[in-house]
C-alpha cells in the first residue's frame, strides 16, 4: 500500500467525524487562516517592504531625472465673427464629436509636429532625437553584453549601407517627431471644445516653449490650409471666368450673326402671316363656292338661253378660276414664308438662351471671383489659444510619494505572495488537526520544545520543573497512552518515528520518568542497538546490555542498571556481533519481554526510525502500544505517512501520535495550541495556550 492509497483510506474516515459546519467551511475561504499565515510571515513581507521602499526610493531621489509638465490650452472657435455676408470657401468646423476626434488627431499628426521639430531645431536637442544622445548605463551596458555574446558566439553583424544625407537627415527628423509624440499629451475636456496641450520635458522653459509652439503652429495651419484653399479657389475661377467670357462672347456673336442673315422676324408678325394666311384660304374657299354656283347656273341654261347671260356667266366663271389660281400662289407663298420665320424664330430663340445663359453662369463666376478674393485678406482660424503655456515650478514627475507608496504596496504584495508561496509549498504538520485529518490515527499528545541545548539537560529540566509546560505534556501523553485500552491498559510502550532527529528517544526517557514518578516500577530499554545514544543522556560506565542477554544468557536484572537520579531502570543496549534485526526477532528477545513483564509494572523501549531500518515493526509485534512520533514544522508529510505504512504493511499500526518539539512561541500564530485546530476539542485556546500560562511554572 502506497501513500496515496494509504491518504485514500484515512481521508473518509477524518471526514465523518466533521460536523456540518466544517464541511460547509471546507469549501470557503479561511480569511483568519490567511490573516494567520501574513501574520507569520510578517518579518519576511516587512524586510520585502523595506526593500522595495528602498528601491524606490533610490529611483524617486537618485536615479529618475525630474521632468516638467506645461499645458497650453486651445478652443475650438464655432462662432467665427462675420466680417462680410460672405460663403467662405473652406467651412467652419462642426461642435460634433466626429470633429472634437479629428482635431485631436490633427494636433497629434506626423506633418504638423515636423513642422513644430523644424522650427525649435529639436533635431539638435539630444532629449528628442536619440541617435544624437548618450547611451545609459542600462542601455550600454546591454550594448556590451549583446556585443560580448555575439563575438563569443561568432556572430557578426550585417553591415549597412551608409545613407545618402538626404535619408539620414530624414531618419533624425523622424526620430525626434517619435521622441515629441513620447513627451505630447492631447486631451480634449470632457463635455467641451478646449484642448489640453501638455509636454513634459527635462526643462521648465522647454516645456512651455513647446506646448505654446505646438498651439501656434496647430492655429497657423488652420489659417494657411484656408487661404491656401482660398488661393486655389481663386486661381480656379479665375480661369473658369476666362472660359466662360469667351463662350459667352462667341455665343453673342452667334445671335448677332444669325440676325443678320435672315429677315427681321419677330413673334407678332408671325401671327400676322398665319392671320393672313387664313384669310387666304377663307377667300380661296368663297371664290370656289361663288365659282361653282355660276357653273351650276351655265350648266342648267338651254342651249336656247340668252346669249348674253351665258357669256356673262362664263366670264364670271374664268374670273374666279383665275381668283382661285392667284389666291393659292399667296397661300403657298405664305405658308413658305410661315415655315421659313417659324424655323428661324426657333433657331434665334435657342441661341439667344444659349447666350442669356452663357451671361448668367459668366455673371455668377465672376462675383464668386471677386468675394473669393476679398476673403483672402479677412481668413479666420478655426480655433484660438485660451492660455499660454506656464513654465512650471516644480516638477511634475517623478510623483516622489507615489513612487514610495508604491514601493510599499508592491514590497506587501511581493512579501505576501512570497510568505503564502511558502505557505503552499510547506509540508510539514504544524496543528494536530492536519496530522490527525492526514493520517487517520488520533494524536495522544504534544510535547513543547524543551529549552535545553544538550540531551542530559533535557532530562534533567524535566526533574526540576515537574510543573513546566513541558512536564505537563508528557503527563497528558501518559495519561492519553494508559487509558487507550481501559480494559487492558498497555503495560510494554514502544516508542518510534519515521527519521533520526525527531527526539523520540527524549520522549522515550521523560515518559518513562513521568511513568515512574506514580510509583510504578519502570524499565527502560534502548532498542537502538545501532546507535546507542543512551550514554548522552546518563552517565553510566561500561555495563552488560541487550545483546549480552541474548548471546551469552546473562540475566535480567544483573544486566539492568540502576540509576541514582532516577526512579526507572535502564537496560542499555551494547555492541552486538550480529545484525541487530536478527537479534529482535529471536525467541530470546521474545523471552526478554516476557520477564521484563514480570519484573516490571510498565515497560519503555525506544527503538530506532522506521523508515532507516525495519527493527521497529520488528518491535511492534511485541509492544501492546506503539507511539509514533512527529517533529513539529520539521518532518514531512510524505515521511510521516511513509512510516505509517511500513506498520500497516506489518499488519500492526500505530496506536497514536506524538507531536514533539513544538514551538509554542511560533505555534500561537498558527492559531491552535495543542487542541484539534480551530474546530477542534480545545478550540483556538488548547493544552497550552495563554489561559494554561496560569497552570504551568516554567
Amino acid at each position: 500500500m502506497n501513500i496515496s492509497d494509504r491518504l485514500a483510506q484515512k481521508t473518509p474516515r477524518v471526514s465523518a467525524m466533521k460536523g456540518p459546519q466544517e464541511v460547509g467551511e471546507a469549501d470557503t475561504i479561511d480569511l483568519g487562516s490567511l490573516s494567520s499565515v501574513l501574520w507569520r510571515g510578517k518579518y519576511l513581507v516587512c524586510a520585502v517592504m523595506l526593500l522595495t521602499t528602498f528601491l524606490a526610493g533610490l529611483y524617486a531621489y537618485v536615479l529618475a531625472v525630474p521632468l516638467y509638465q506645461s499645458t497650453a490650452v486651445v478652443m475650438l472657435n464655432n462662432r467665427q465673427e462675420q466680417v462680410v455676408d460672405l460663403e467662405s470657401v473652406i467651412g467652419g468646423l462642426g461642435a460634433d464629436s466626429e470633429a472634437v476626434n479629428t482635431e485631436v488627431e490633427v494636433l497629434k499628426s506626423r506633418s504638423l509636429l515636423g513642422r513644430v521639430v523644424k522650427k525649435l531645431d529639436l533635431t539638435n536637442d539630444p532629449e528628442f532625437n536619440t541617435l544624437i544622445a548618450e547611451p545609459s548605463f542600462f542601455e550600454g551596458l546591454k550594448q556590451n553584453v549583446g556585443r560580448g555574446v555575439k563575438t563569443v558566439l561568432g556572430i557578426r553583424a550585417p553591415q549597412q549601407p551608409p545613407l545618402s544625407p538626404e535619408a539620414e537627415a530624414r531618419r533624425h527628423l523622424e526620430t525626434t517627431i517619435n521622441g515629441l509624440l513620447e513627451r505630447q499629451t492631447i486631451r480634449n475636456v470632457p463635455q467641451s471644445l478646449v484642448f489640453q496641450i501638455t509636454m513634459q520635458t527635462e526643462s521648465p522653459a522647454k516645456s512651455a516653449l513647446v506646448a505654446d509652439t505646438i498651439a501656434d503652429t496647430y492655429i497657423l495651419d488652420q489659417l494657411e490650409a484656408k487661404f491656401e484653399a482660398t488661393e486655389q479657389a481663386t486661381s480656379w475661377l479665375s480661369d473658369r471666368v476666362a472660359e466662360l467670357q469667351v463662350q459667352l462672347e462667341a455665343a453673342e456673336e452667334r445671335v448677332k450673326t444669325f440676325r443678320a442673315n435672315i429677315d427681321l422676324v419677330s413673334p407678332e408678325a408671325l401671327q400676322g402671316l398665319e392671320v393672313q394666311l387664313k384669310e387666304t384660304r377663307d377667300r380661296i374657299a368663297n371664290v370656289a363656292l361663288s365659282r361653282d354656283a355660276a357653273q351650276d347656273r351655265l350648266d342648267g341654261m338651254s342651249e336656247t338661253g340668252n346669249e348674253q347671260t351665258r357669256m356673262r356667266l362664263e366670264l364670271d366663271i374664268r374670273r374666279a378660276s383665275d381668283q382661285i389660281v392667284a389666291l393659292e400662289t399667296l397661300q403657298r407663298q405664305l405658308e413658305s414664308q410661315i415655315d421659313q420665320q417659324s424655323s428661324d424664330l426657333i433657331r434665334l430663340q435657342q441661341l439667344t438662351r444659349e447666350s442669356e445663359a452663357s451671361r448668367l453662369l459668366y455673371e455668377y463666376f465672376l462675383g464668386r471671383l471677386k468675394e473669393t478674393s476679398v476673403q483672402q485678406g479677412i481668413q479666420q482660424a478655426d480655433s484660438r489659444v485660451l492660455s499660454d503655456a506656464v513654465i512650471p515650478i516644480m516638477p511634475s514627475a517623478p510623483r516622489k510619494s507615489l513612487i514610495l507608496a508604491m514601493g510599499i504596496f508592491m514590497g506587501f504584495l511581493i512579501g505576501s505572495a512570497l510568505v503564502l508561496w511558502r505557505e503552499m509549498m510547506r509540508d510539514t504538520f504544524r496543528t494536530p488537526s492536519d496530522m490527525e485529518f492526514l493520517t487517520g490515527h488520533t494524536s495522544m499528545g504534544q510535547i513543547p520544545l524543551i529549552p535545553a541545548r544538550k540531551r542530559k539537560d533535557a532530562i534533567a529540566y524535566l526533574q526540576q520543573k515537574p510543573t513546566s509546560a513541558v512536564a505537563e505534556a508528557i503527563r497528558n501523553l501518559r495519561t492519553s497512552v494508559l487509558l487507550s485500552n481501559i480494559d487492558h491498559p498497555p503495560q510494554l510502550i514502544m516508542v518510534t518515528s519515521s527519521l533520526p532527529g525527531e527526539g523520540k528517544t527524549t520522549v522515550s526517557i521523560a515518559l518513562a520518568q513521568n511513568i515512574a514518578s506514580m510509583g510504578r516500577k519502570t524499565l527502560l530499554i534502548e532498542g537502538d542497538m545501532r546507535r546507542r545514544i543512551f550514554g548522552e543522556y546518563f552517565e553510566v560506565a561500561d555495563k552488560t546490555g541487550l545483546s549480552r542477554i541474548l548471546f551469552d544468557g546473562v540475566p535480567l536484572m544483573e544486566a539492568v542498571t540502576k540509576l541514582e537520579n532516577h526512579d526507572f531502570d535502564v537496560l542499555l543496549a551494547d555492541k552486538s556481533p550480529a545484525n541487530a534485526a536478527d537479534l529482535l526477532s529471536s525467541q530470546k528477545f521474545r523471552a526478554l519481554l516476557d520477564e521484563a513483564r514480570e519484573h516490571y509494572d510498565q515497560i519503555v523501549i525506544d527503538t530506532p526510525p522506521v523508515l532507516v531500518v525495519p527493527d521497529a515493526r520488528i518491535v511492534a509485534q511485541l509492544a501492546d502500544a506503539v507511539l509514533f512520533v512527529v517533529r513539529w514544522d520539521k518532518t514531512l508529510k510524505g515521511q510521516v505517512l511513509a512510516g505509517l505504512n511500513e506498520f500497516d504493511s506489518a499488519n500492526r499500526p500505530v496506536d497514536g501520535l506524538v507531536m514533539n518539539q513544538v514551538n509554542l512561541r511560533k505555534m500561537r500564530s498558527y492559531g491552535t495550541y495543542g487542541g484539534y485546530g480551530r474546530y477542534g476539542r480545545y478550540g483556538a485556546y488548547g493544552a497550552y495556550g495563554s489561559y494554561g500560562s496560569k497552570y504551568y511554572n516554567n
